[in-house]
C-alpha cells in the first residue's frame, strides 16, 4: 500500500536556499533563469544574497544545476523529477473501462538497493502493490509502462473479481491522502508571506506526487484532489508572472 504524506508533516520546516533555488526553476518552463533574476527572486523568500550564490555554487557542483551563459539551468536529470512534478500537477488521464494494468515481478536474486530501486519506480508510475512482486492500478493515465521494466517483470491488462472499489481502497490509504490535502489546502489558504506559501506549496507538490490518481468511479465522495491541483496551478502561474514582469523589468 503506498503511503500518502502524513499530517504530521504539515509542521513545516522552512526551505533551504538550495530548495527555494529547486523550486523556482521545477516550475519554471524552460527550467533556466538569469543569475541575476534568480538570485533576485530567491531573496523575496527572505534568503540573502551572498547565500543564495553560495548555494548555487555548490549545486552546481553537485550537479543539480548546469551553468548556461547566461545564467543557471536544470541538469539532465533533474529535468525528470520537473517531468514527474509536471505529471502530477496535471495528470494525462483517458475515461476508464474498467481494465487494471498489472505489473509482476518475474526477475529473482536482486539484492536490496536493486529491489529498493524497482520498487521506487513502480510506485512513481502510480502502481500500488497487492502483494510481493504483483503491482497494479486503473488504466486511466495516458502513458505507456516504460520498456525498461520487461526484463524483470511481465505486463498485463486484468478485470479482478474483486469489487473495484474495494480493491482500490485496499491499494491506497485513500482517507489518510483526502485528510492531509485538506490540511494542506487550510495551510495554503492561510499562508501570506511568500516564504511560508512557498514551503506550503512545496508541500503540496509533494502530497500530489502521492496521489493515485483514480478514475472518478472510485474515489471517495468530495475528493480533494483537484482543488489542490487547482490552487497549486494558480500558484505557478503567479510565480510564472513575477518571473515576466521581472523580465519586463530588466
Amino acid at each position: 500500500m503506498n503511503d500518502p504524506v502524513p499530517c504530521a508533516e504539515l509542521t513545516l520546516r522552512p526551505l533551504s536556499a538550495r530548495s527555494v533555488v529547486l523550486s523556482l526553476l521545477l516550475g519554471a518552463h524552460p527550467p533556466e533563469l538569469p543569475v541575476r533574476e534568480l538570485v533576485r527572486l530567491v531573496e523575496g523568500f527572505d534568503v540573502g544574497g551572498s547565500t543564495v550564490r553560495a548555494a548555487l555554487s555548490r549545486m552546481a557542483a553537485a550537479g543539480d544545476l548546469r551553468r548556461t551563459d547566461t545564467g543557471y539551468r536544470l541538469s539532465d536529470r533533474l529535468l525528470e523529477r520537473q517531468r514527474r512534478q509536471d505529471e502530477a500537477v496535471r495528470p494525462h488521464t483517458r475515461a476508464w473501462e474498467g481494465d487494471w494494468e498489472m505489473v509482476v515481478i518475474t526477475a529473482t536474486g536482486r539484492g536490496p538497493a536493486e529491489r529498493a530501486d524497482l520498487r521506487a519506480r513502480l510506485t512513481a508510475l502510480r502502481l500500488a502493490e497487492l502483494r510481493e512482486g504483483v503491482w497494479l492500478r486503473p488504466a486511466n493515465l495516458r502513458r505507456p509502462l516504460p520498456a525498461e521494466l520487461d526484463p524483470v517483470a511481465e505486463r498485463l491488462v486484468t478485470r479482478p473479481s474483486r469489487p473495484a472499489l474495494e480493491l482500490a481502497a485496499r491499494l491506497w490509504p485513500l482517507d489518510a491522502w483526502s485528510a492531509t490535502a485538506r490540511a494542506l489546502l487550510t495551510r495554503v489558504g492561510r499562508a501570506r508571506r511568500p516564504a511560508d506559501r512557498l514551503t506550503a506549496f512545496a508541500a503540496v507538490v509533494r502530497h500530489l506526487l502521492a496521489d493515485p490518481v483514480l478514475p472518478p468511479e472510485l474515489l471517495p465522495d468530495h475528493w480533494p484532489g483537484t482543488a489542490l491541483r487547482d490552487a497549486c496551478t494558480d500558484y505557478q502561474r503567479e510565480q510564472a508572472g513575477q518571473v515576466r514582469a521581472r523580465d519586463t523589468r530588466t
